[in-house]
């Protein structure tokens, strides 16, 4: 598990400290990728970060990577945005399960929208109570981050002097 984190993820986002892509600029991309790939509306999240990459210039293939690998993360907060949707508009919670779901999806994605609406609308609020806060805290966790793995990237030759002879 570990060579697939450091191949799939760590790796590209190294190469792209390497490519020139600044630390700050790729922990937006990180920080929106993650942030809106739970999104707890499914088939949602791969617009939105497109557009949101699009309009901040962002780094379109970092933000939509993070966005894929958070696809189980989704799953696993959809019903917990619910509650927080619940919650905020003080209703009662719905019986809910992830299997129970599936089953309905099964049924067709139509019905399962029409079954879920309520659902829907509440985990929605719940994300964009929540959301922008954890994109921030992600932001704020990715930069020194990568700003450090940036600074221990740099080759030799960055610090070189106009002779190419580094002190």
């Amino acid at each position: 598990m570990a060579s697939f984190i450091r191949r799939r993820v760590i790796d590209p986002i190294l190469e792209l400290l390497r490519q020139g892509v600044t630390p700050e600029k790729l922990a937006l991309s990180l920080a929106f990728g993650l942030g809106i790939g739970i999104f707890p509306v499914l088939g949602v999240s791969t617009i939105l970060c497109t557009i949101v990459a699009l309009g901040l210039r962002l780094n379109l293939p970092a933000i939509q990577l993070v966005n894929y690998l958070a696809s189980p993360l989704q799953l696993a907060l959809i019903i917990p945005f619910v509650r927080v949707g619940e919650h905020l508009l003080g209703v009662s919670p719905q019986p809910l399960s992830i299997s129970e779901g599936f089953k309905l999806m099964a049924q067709g994605v139509w019905h399962s929208v029409i079954v879920l609406w309520d659902a829907i609308v509440h985990a929605a609020l719940g994300w964009i109570v929540l959301g922008p806060l954890i994109i921030y805290g992600l932001y704020r966790a990715f930069r020194p981050v990568l700003q450090k793995a940036a600074r221990l990237r740099k080759p030799a030759v960055a610090g070189a002097g106009a002779g190419g002879v580094t002190p």
